[in-house]
C-alpha cells in the first residue's frame, strides 16, 4: 500500500506523541497509583483504631478522581471509552456532620466499585506502568544508539557499553548499535500508538463495571429518567398555570378596560381616564409577573455569570439574611448549574418560609470532582426529607447522580448538604 510523505510525517508525529504520552502515563501510574494504594490500605487498616474512619473517605474519593482522570485521558488520547462506575450513594441515606464520616466510610467500603478501583491501582502500578512505558522506551531508545554511532562510545574510554545485546567498544560496534536503533525506530513507527492503546484497553478491562453493577446502573438510570420526565411535566404544568392565572388574565382585563375606555371617551372622560390608569397598572403587573416567570425558568444571571454570582443574587432576594461563600474555580455544565441553582433556591426558600430562621449560611465548593452546596439555618428544625419540597430537590439532583442529606433535629438548626459529581469548565468558558 502506497504511503504518501505527509502520511509518513503524520505517523512519525503520532509515534513521538504516543511515546511522550506513554512516559507521562508511566509516571502517573507509578507515582499516583502506588501512593494512593499504599495510603488507602494503611488508612483502611487504621479503621480498627478509629482514625481510618475519617481518613478513608477522602482517600477513596481521591482514588475515584484518579480513575476519572484515566478515563478522560483514554477517551482523548486513544478514543477508548471507559464507563464511569455506578457508585452506590443514594439521596438522603447518609448521616451529616461528624457522624457522616464513619457512615460514609462504611458505605464506601461496602461498594464493589471501591474494591474494583483498589484492584485497578495494583494492576496500574505494575502492568499498567509497563504497558505505558513501552511506547516511550521504543521512541526514546533509538536516540542512544545513534548517539553511540556519532561518537558517544569514546566517552567510555576503554570500557564496554551495552546497547541492547551489542557490546559497544569501538566505532564498528557503535555502527552496529545504530543499525539496531534503526530497527527499534521502525518498530516504534508502527507499534507505539497501538501499544498505548493496549494500556488503555487494560485500564478499561479493570475499571469498567460488569454484570450486576451494570444492571444496577440501568435500573438507576431508568428510575432517574422517570423522575426527570415527571419533574419536567410538573414544571410545564406550573408554567401553564402561572401564565393562565397571572399574565394572561391581566392582559384580558386590560383589553376589556381599553374597550370600555374607547366607548366612554366622548361621553364620560373622567371614567375613561380612571380605566386607563387601571389598564396601565395591569400592564405593569403583567410585565412583572412575566419577568418573575422567566426568572423561574432560567435566570439570566445564571446564564450570563454562572452559578456563583447567581446564588449571590438569589441570596440578596431572600427575606432573611443569607451569608454566601462560593469557591468555584470554574463553571459546571449548564444542566448541572441549573439543577444546583434551583435546588439551592428551594433550600433557601424553605429556610425563609418554614424554618423561622433569622440567619442562613450558604457555601459552594468543588472538591474531588464533586460540587457541594451546604445550606445551614438557625431555625426551629424539624424539616422532613420526605416532604414534597425536599423530595423534589432530591429528584432534581438524582438526575445527575447527586445526593441530598438533611439534618434537622427538632429545635434546630437545619443543615442541608447537596452534592453533584461533575467537572468544571475553565473560567471564562461558556457553560
Amino acid at each position: 500500500m502506497h504511503v504518501t510523505r505527509i502520511e509518513r510525517i503524520e505517523r512519525i508525529k503520532g509515534a513521538a506523541l504516543a511515546g511522550a504520552r506513554g512516559l507521562a502515563l508511566s509516571l502517573l501510574s507509578l507515582a499516583g497509583s502506588l501512593v494512593l494504594f499504599v495510603t488507602s490500605v494503611v488508612s483502611i487498616v487504621c479503621i480498627v483504631v478509629g482514625v481510618g474512619l475519617f481518613t478513608t473517605p477522602p482517600l477513596l474519593r481521591l482514588v475515584r478522581s484518579h480513575a476519572d482522570v484515566r478515563r478522560t485521558l483514554a477517551a482523548r488520547w486513544c478514543g477508548v471509552t471507559i464507563p464511569r462506575a455506578a457508585y452506590r450513594t443514594r439521596p438522603g441515606d447518609r448521616l451529616p456532620g461528624p457522624l457522616g464520616q464513619p457512615d460514609a466510610c462504611l458505605r464506601m467500603l461496602r461498594d464493589p466499585a471501591t474494591w474494583r478501583n483498589l484492584r485497578w491501582l495494583v494492576a496500574d502500578m505494575t502492568a499498567g506502568f509497563g504497558t505505558a512505558l513501552l511506547p516511550a522506551a521504543l521512541v526514546a531508545y533509538p536516540v542512544e544508539g545513534y548517539a553511540l554511532a556519532a561518537g558517544l562510545w569514546r566517552v567510555f574510554d576503554g570500557g564496554v557499553w551495552w546497547y541492547g545485546f551489542i557490546p559497544v567498544s569501538g566505532q564498528a560496534t557503535a555502527l552496529a548499535a545504530a543499525v539496531l536503533a534503526t530497527l527499534i525506530a521502525v518498530v516504534a513507527y508502527y507499534a507505539a500508538e497501538p501499544m498505548l492503546r493496549v494500556h488503555f484497553t487494560l485500564t478499561r478491562r479493570l475499571l469498567a463495571p460488569h454484570g450486576a453493577e451494570l444492571r444496577h446502573r440501568v435500573e438507576e438510570l431508568a428510575r432517574t429518567r422517570h423522575d426527570a420526565v415527571d419533574a419536567s411535566a410538573a414544571e410545564l404544568r406550573r408554567i401553564e398555570r402561572d401564565l393562565h392565572d397571572g399574565a394572561q388574565a391581566r392582559l384580558v382585563a386590560m383589553g376589556m378596560n381599553l374597550g370600555t375606555v374607547d366607548a366612554l371617551m366622548e361621553s364620560d372622560p373622567a371614567t375613561a381616564r380612571t380605566l386607563l390608569a387601571r389598564a396601565r397598572a395591569d400592564s405593569v403587573r403583567a410585565l412583572e409577573e412575566l419577568r418573575e416567570l422567566v426568572r423561574g425558568i432560567y435566570p439570566p444571571v445564571l446564564a450570563e455569570r454562572g452559578l456563583s454570582d447567581a446564588v449571590r443574587a438569589l441570596a440578596l432576594r431572600m427575606p432573611v439574611p443569607v451569608e454566601p461563600r462560593t469557591e468555584l474555580p470554574g463553571r459546571p455544565e449548564a444542566a448541572v448549574e441549573s439543577a444546583a441553582y434551583f435546588a439551592t433556591s428551594e433550600a433557601l426558600t424553605n429556610a425563609a418560609k418554614h424554618a423561622a430562621a433569622t440567619h442562613v449560611r450558604l457555601q459552594l465548593t468543588h472538591q474531588y470532582g464533586v460540587l457541594r452546596i451546604d445550606v445551614t439555618d438557625d431555625g426551629r428544625g424539624g424539616a422532613d426529607p420526605e416532604g414534597s419540597g425536599l423530595r423534589g430537590v432530591a429528584r432534581r439532583l438524582d438526575a445527575f447522580d447527586g445526593t441530598l442529606t438533611v439534618n434537622s433535629p427538632d429545635g434546630g438548626p437545619t443543615s442541608i448538604t447537596m452534592e453533584i459529581p461533575c467537572s468544571l469548565l475553565p473560567p471564562g468558558s461558556v457553560a
